[in-house]
C-alpha cells in the first residue's frame, strides 16, 4: 500500500484528475450550446462568406496575419468568413499555423483587417 502513496504516483492522480475535470467542464459547455467558436447565445455560427472571384491576378496586394485565439478548424473558418466579408478581400485562414493570408484588389489598411479579426472574436498577433 505505501507504493500505492508514493509521490510519482500521486503527481500522476493530481494530472488526472485535473485533465478529467477540464474534459468534463468541456463536454457540459458543448451540451449548453457552448463551444469554441461560440458563447452560445447566438446558438449560430460565423455567416459564410464565399469568395467568387479566386483568380489570384485580379487581387495585387496581399498581406499576412498572424492570428491568435483560434482553436480549431471552424474558429480559422469564422476569421476567414470575417475578412472575406471585406470588399474586394480574398482570404484563406489556416490553424495549423495560425496565419491569415489576405489578398485585395484595393490596398487595404492593416488596422481594417485588425478590427475585422477582433469583431470576429480573435486577435492579430505581432511579432
Amino acid at each position: 500500500m505505501s507504493d500505492l502513496l508514493n509521490p510519482a504516483n500521486l503527481i500522476v492522480l493530481a494530472v488526472i484528475a485535473v485533465g478529467m475535470f477540464f474534459g468534463l467542464r468541456r463536454i457540459a459547455a458543448s451540451t449548453h450550446g457552448k463551444s469554441c467558436c461560440s458563447d452560445g447565445t447566438s446558438g449560430k455560427k460565423a455567416k459564410k462568406v464565399v469568395v467568387v472571384d479566386t483568380d489570384a491576378s485580379h487581387y495585387p496586394y496581399s498581406d499576412e496575419l498572424l492570428i491568435g485565439g483560434m482553436s480549431c478548424d471552424s474558429c480559422a473558418q469564422n476569421v476567414a468568413n470575417a475578412l472575406n466579408a471585406l470588399d474586394g478581400v480574398w482570404a484563406t485562414v489556416t490553424y495549423a499555423d495560425h496565419t491569415a493570408r489576405v489578398r485585395s484588389k484595393q490596398p487595404v489598411d492593416r488596422g481594417v483587417l485588425e478590427t475585422a479579426v477582433k469583431d470576429a472574436g480573435y486577435y492579430v498577433m505581432t511579432l
